[in-house]
């Protein structure tokens, strides 16, 4: 990249005029004199001229005076003109990273990766070049430049959010995986979803995400997968769904977030967020040290912990034989208690600055139409705190009102309303969606698709001189004509006071 022409090229430039003119008019006096010498004192005539050539020697030794100060004052002219132009520059360059901040404060917009063995904080990404693919890790208001940086490739590129900078390719500067479309304009929203083995955590994240995008299609908006495979994870959930199959199980590697962009309408403005889903394996919640790589739980300020019934040992011991038999053949279950699976995910969120404090925790209860057809769920769980309370969940019940400023409670299962479902996971993730959804609402298709156009590529060729940088010396070259036009303005003025 070539940095801005008031920084670095500026002072080349000026070093360059100083260092070519002052040897050319050096070379041209000395030249001048010789050819006045050879002139006039060359041969016996030289005993005539002499007083003439001494006189034009003397003339041009003195009228090099006055034309050494003009150069020099016009030398302090350029650094003046210059450094006006740079601090005027400066400021603007200022205002804008000033901004940037405010707009990502305002909307406090999240920047996290959300790929395994990273899920770190991002300040900046880095952002690929839509021309040549060169990545710039410093794409911001700074010495390359303060609306534009350019490329080595010749091409333009936007240094902020508000200028566009969000429609470029943008990575991760820690690992290098791509990021989601859209990154530092939307609101990244995080949200672990907590549960041992076989707890259901995948199939209430598919049933979530299918209820969402219910509710945007009847609202007219558009969700989005970011990654073309989760897309198709998703369609073959659905069509496990309506054959009733069980969907298979989660591999034992650590998640790469299920990002949806959603784009919804609100009643006093657009709803826009990137939620990132993750659905890790159940065995991650069974020991202290897969818990501690779970690193995406240091940015969350929500969780949403699935709770299997039929792993709770009250409900164990509360089951017939036939009941017994006949969830084993609908549902695999987990082995793990859910208090202990929380209680592991909570110690690891302790380490946290905030000691793991969370907004909103929300609760769910999966598998409650196979709940429905045992003694104690017949008839629907109703108040599911209660429930959950009355077999033994009555310390993390505590636990969790001390942890979290809000926690709901829900039951889920396949037939459960989607309305619901959508309303649930829009309270947790702080989005508004319990907006009016048919029970039955044509199922839509969420594709693999970004919701931003993509940057156009503009700029000049790499081998010419920057559009910048040509703009700064005119900008210069205008600046020195006005200075000088009023210099000799104010000159003339003096001396025709001046005189009688």
């Amino acid at each position: 990249m070539r940095r801005h022409y008031l920084l670095s090229q500026v002072w080349l430039d000026w070093w360059t005029i100083i260092r070519t003119t002052v040897p050319r008019v050096r070379r041209t006096s000395a030249r001048a004199l010789t050819a006045t010498t050879k002139a006039m004192l060359g041969g016996v005539r030289g005993l005539f001229t002499f007083p003439v050539w001494l006189a034009v020697c003397g003339g041009i030794v003195l009228a090099a005076v006055p034309v050494g100060a003009l150069g020099a004052a016009l030398a302090v002219l350029y650094v003046l003109v210059a450094a006006v132009g740079l601090a005027g520059w400066l400021a603007g360059a200022l205002v804008l990273a000033t901004v940037e901040r405010v707009f990502m404060a305002y909307g406090r917009i999240l920047q996290t990766c959300p790929h395994p063995f990273c899920y770190e904080k991002i300040a900046l990404p880095a952002y690929e070049c839509p021309a040549c693919g060169a990545r710039h890790r410093r794409l911001a208001p700074n010495r390359w430049g303060a609306f534009r940086h350019v490329c080595r490739c010749g091409t333009r590129l936007p240094t902020t959010i508000p200028l566009g900078r969000f429609r470029l390719t943008a990575y991760c500067p820690h690992c290098a995986g791509r990021l989601p479309d859209r990154i530092g304009r939307v609101r990244v929203e995080p949200l672990p979803f907590i549960g041992g083995p076989a707890a259901g955590k995948t199939t209430f994240m598919f049933l979530a995400i299918r209820a969402v995008s219910r509710r945007a299609h009847a609202a007219n908006g558009r969700v989005a997968f970011v990654e073309p495979r989760h897309a198709q994870a998703y369609a073959g959930a659905l069509g496990e769904f309506r054959r009733g199959g069980q969907l298979a199980k989660t591999g034992p590697e650590l998640p790469l977030a299920t990002m949806v962009d959603v784009d919804l309408p609100g009643p006093g403005r657009h709803i826009h967020r990137i939620l990132y889903l993750f659905d890790p394996a159940g065995e991650h919640f069974t020991g202290a040290t897969a818990v501690e790589s779970l690193r995406y739980l240091d940015h969350g300020e929500a969780l949403l912990f699935v709770v299997d019934p039929f792993a709770l040992p009250e409900m164990r011991r509360a089951l017939s034989e036939e009941e017994s038999e006949r969830v084993a053949k609908s549902a695999a279950t987990s082995d793990e208690d859910p208090s202990d699976t929380l209680q592991r995910v909570l110690n690891e969120l302790r380490s946290r600055p905030d000691q793991g404090r969370q907004k909103r925790i929300a609760v769910v209860v999966t598998k409650a139409d196979l709940l429905g057809q045992t003694a104690s769920g017949a008839g629907g769980v109703p108040d599911v705190r209660a429930w959950l309370g009355g077999l033994g969940m009555g310390n993390t019940i505590r636990t969790l009102d001390q942890v979290a400023g809000q926690v709901r409670y829900f039951a889920s299962g396949l037939d459960t309303d989607p309305a619901a479902v959508a309303e649930l996971l829009g309270w947790v993730t702080g989005i508004a969606l319990n907006g009016h959804t048919p029970r039955h609402a044509v199922e839509p298709e969420v594709p693999a698709a970004a919701l931003r156009d993509p940057w156009t590529p503009r700029g000049r060729p790499a081998e010419l001189v920057p559009a910048s940088y040509q703009a700064g010396r005119w900008a210069i070259l205008a600046g020195l004509s006005l200075l000088n036009v009023a210099v000799i303005a104010l000159s003339i003025w003096w001396i025709l006071r001046v005189l009688p």
